[in-house]
């Protein structure tokens, strides 16, 4: 892909873009036309290099977690409380005293220490009160310093208050070999060692833990999704437990007890499988029972949550490759829409390069189906363990999966080493008829996303005339209303783009924008082929046109997915160029690049202008 092609997009990363970015934001906003072709490059931030002690701060910084994302955190990892003040002592009464306004400069970095101290944000990442566990297969082989790199980061999380549970896999372990038991028994025991001498308590767990078979006791589940090929009751977790209590991290032998509980050798994805059904029920059970005492509920407990908030499959593969990247990783991973998809277009090399990526696939799934909604998995190489600590805080991709095609084509932070999220996520589908949009649904939908009463007789009544398609995602948990505005040759114009609060921040967003791009401006190029319900990438593309009140905190996340923008008044017009006929014409010109305004681009935005402003307004005054 050729700069030129790339120039036509703009996006920063990275702690040293945001000063940048925001600078660039507010010239935008004032200016009265603006195009982000011809930008710079984003910045590259992740290096590479297997993270130090001193990485543990920088990791968190890099994870650039927004307002949302550090609430989630909070609620999840719940900081201790920090009392305040007295207002009745005697200095906050009187102001400081001669002796505090001549602390020494000493004096003065001690007391900014206690202060940042006794920050609770501070506190929730450096002491979290409650703890909760990660399900983490550890895929090797790995080399010492590889493991060391590995090992380092499954500490952080720690320090962060996700303890890890380690089944350990060994892709070089020949089953059924003499000496497979000894070597896994060995390569436990290394993991263990490892920790150990990188400042963690670790417990080796060399018994079988989860029994063959599926659980018989077992409710009718989702027949698409197969059921381990092992259960585990919550007696059997007592070693796990103490293990977890003793602030310890579990490294589990991929061992299960067979009908004649004799302890046999099984896949590592069974035993998984196994303990995110089992540690589930048995937190359920916890709280079923009563047994966590009023200081748990509190939240100044020092005991760990068996329900596994995170999978992580840590390999050597990393990621699952993408048709769509020309083998780079899937970014974000939709697996109730596009788990079926990807078993489709995947290529034959890939089954030699990645030869686990589909039974890792598989694996999340299962275990995504017992873990709670909000839970998610990532499939990491251990060259970028540092991610780790992103995904924990945000619970997002390394990079969006949302952005422009040609800015992720040629974004330096994209690598064979880039992870892959995974999340249960939900069913995508395209009405294109205003009888099949459920209304009361919709309705309710759009209300609770913008805070605002909708004119429903005067909405729908336009939607009978100008309706070209709606996104719905789910059970009406999100939705992107697309019109066709204004005579003779229409506007396509995005008029409403809507995801429920409870939503916000579990990847719906991305989902529906992705397939908004699939049927609009991406239409007709072979990455926009995924399984929407919609066209299938069979069709043209045409540019997408939206308007945004100037004061829009959504703004943001607009500038970085647009094409270009001009103010309105009190409005802001966005857009996004229809790709097929710019990749052609660049093909045409054998990457000579392209200009800012191609010809048949002229006067176009004057004439959204036009059309654009007259749309009334959906709300009720």
């Amino acid at each position: 892909m050729s700069a030129a092609s790339t120039s036509r997009h703009f996006a920063s990363y990275g702690p040293l873009a945001s000063a940048a970015r925001n600078l660039t934001r507010q010239s935008c906003l004032k200016a009265p036309y603006a195009t982000l072709r011809g930008a710079p490059q984003p910045l590259a931030t992740e290096d590479g290099i297997p993270p130090s002690d001193n990485d543990f701060i920088l990791s968190i910084l890099r994870a650039n977690p927004s307002l949302r994302d550090s609430k989630n955190y909070l609620a999840s990892f719940g900081p201790k409380p920090v009392p305040a003040p007295s207002k009745s002592s005697p200095q906050a009464a009187a102001g400081p005293t001669q002796d505090q306004t001549a602390l020494t400069r000493s004096q003065k970095r001690a007391r900014q220490l206690e202060a940042l101290q006794a920050s609770p944000i501070v506190q929730s990442i450096l002491d979290p009160v409650k703890r909760r566990t990660a399900l983490v297969k550890l895929q090797g082989p790995f080399t010492d310093t590889q493991l060391d790199s590995v090992s380092r980061g499954l500490i952080y999380l720690k320090k962060l208050g996700l303890v890890s549970v380690i089944v350990v896999e060994n892709d070089e372990f020949v089953r059924g070999d003499h000496g497979e038991r000894a070597a896994i028994t060995e390569e436990t025991m290394r993991i263990v060692r490892t920790l150990e001498r990188l400042g963690a308590p670790a417990r080796p767990v060399l018994g079988a833990l989860v029994r063959l078979g599926p659980d018989p006791d077992a409710l009718e589940e989702d027949s698409r999704i197969p059921s381990p090929e092992a259960h585990t009751r919550p007696f059997d977790l007592v070693t796990l437990r103490s293990a977890l209590r003793a602030g310890e991290i579990p490294v589990i032998s991929p061992l299960a007890l067979d009908s004649f509980c004799r302890s046999v050798r099984v896949d590592a994805n069974d035993v998984i499988g196994a303990l995110a059904k089992g540690m589930v029920d048995a937190a359920s059970l916890d709280r079923a029972e009563g047994s966590r005492n009023a200081a748990e509920e509190e939240g100044i407990s020092d005991d760990v949550d068996l329900t596994p908030m995170r999978l992580m499959i840590i390999n050597r593969e990393g990621g699952v490759p993408s048709y769509a990247r020309h083998g780079l990783p899937h970014l974000l991973i939709n697996l109730e829409s596009e788990y079926e998809y990807i078993h489709d277009t995947f290529q034959a090399p890939w089954r030699d390069t990645h030869r686990t990526a589909l039974a890792n696939l598989a694996l999340a799934r299962t275990c995504l189906a017992h873990m709670p909604p909000t839970s998610s998995a990532v499939m990491v190489s251990h060259r970028s363990p540092s991610s780790l600590i992103g995904n924990l805080i945000t619970n997002k991709p390394a990079v969006s999966s949302s952005l422009p095609h040609a800015l992720l084509q040629g974004n330096r932070r994209l690598t064979p080493a880039t992870p892959t999220l995974l999340r249960r996520g939900l069913e995508i589908r395209v009405l294109r008829e205003p009888e099949a949009i459920d209304r009361t649904k919709l309705t309710a939908l759009l209300q609770q996303s913008f805070g605002r009463t909708l004119d429903v007789d005067a909405f729908y009544a336009r939607l009978e005339r100008t309706l070209d398609f709606v996104i719905v995602a789910g059970d009406y948990v999100g939705a992107a209303v697309v019109t066709r505005e204004g005579a003779g040759d229409p506007v396509t114009y995005l008029d409403k783009f809507a995801v429920l609060p409870s939503h916000q921040g579990d990847g719906t967003v991305d989902f529906l924008w992705v397939a908004l791009h699939d049927e609009s401006y991406g239409l007709g190029l072979s990455f926009s082929a995924n399984p929407n319900g919609g066209r299938g990438g069979q069709g043209e593309a045409c540019d997408l046109v939206w308007r945004s009140r100037g004061n829009n905190p959504v703004n943001k996340w607009y500038f970085e997915r647009s094409s270009g923008h001009t103010r309105m008044g009190d409005w802001v017009l966005f857009w996004c160029d229809a790709e097929k006929p710019l990749k052609e014409e660049e093909s045409r010109r054998n990457g000579a690049g392209l200009s800012f305004v191609e010809d048949w681009e002229r006067g176009r935005l004057a004439r959204w202008k036009d059309v654009v402003i007259d749309i009334p307004s959906a709300w009720a005054k």
